[in-house]
């Protein structure tokens, strides 16, 4: 069984409502996680796939790279035998990593799963909490998987997959 988070030891998930340093501790752990997962965070580029052997395939898109910042989408990209060939992919997450302060923050998340974030409500800190738990719930269950994205998976541009990278 695994051992619970940092956070969730320190924090009562069923308490009233989150606070900010509950947040900012949880963001935390998601990028360690997201580190754990792609541990050459700053200096990837480009889409990376992970698929362990019988698990669903995991995208790691880098959108946007800088110093102290990188832009990426998380992804489980499902495949069906339908006439594309594909189902939506979902978990579908666009993630901005903070290099320099170790957080990862959820910029949007689409998912119809779990109830996560309907609409957006006020206050907007119970929400962002909902998807970062999300978040880190979803890359707790990547690495157990086995997923993994070193930076030699590189894939090229000519990738004929690449469409996947600007749905919303």
């Amino acid at each position: 069984m695994q051992a619970p988070s940092l956070v969730f030891s320190r924090l009562d998930l069923l308490a009233a409502a989150p606070n900010v340093g509950g947040l900012m501790a949880l963001c935390e752990e998601n990028y360690a996680a997201l580190l754990r997962l792609a541990p050459a965070l700053p200096r990837l580029r480009g889409p990376l796939r992970s698929k362990p052997h019988g698990h669903a395939e995991l995208l790691l898109a880098v959108v946007d790279q800088s110093r102290y910042t990188s832009t990426l989408r998380l992804t489980h990209l499902l495949h069906a035998d339908g006439a594309t060939g594909q189902q939506p992919s979902e978990p579908d997450a666009l993630l901005r990593a903070y290099h320099d302060a170790e957080q990862v923050e959820v910029l949007s998340l689409r998912q119809t799963v779990l109830p996560v974030l309907s609409h957006y409500e006020r206050p907007a800190l119970a929400a962002k909490w909902r998807v970062n738990l999300f978040v880190s719930k979803w890359l707790g269950y990547c690495l157990r998987e086995g997923h993994g994205f070193p930076a030699s998976a590189s894939l090229t541009a000519a990738d004929g997959r690449r469409e996947l990278l600007t749905s919303p």
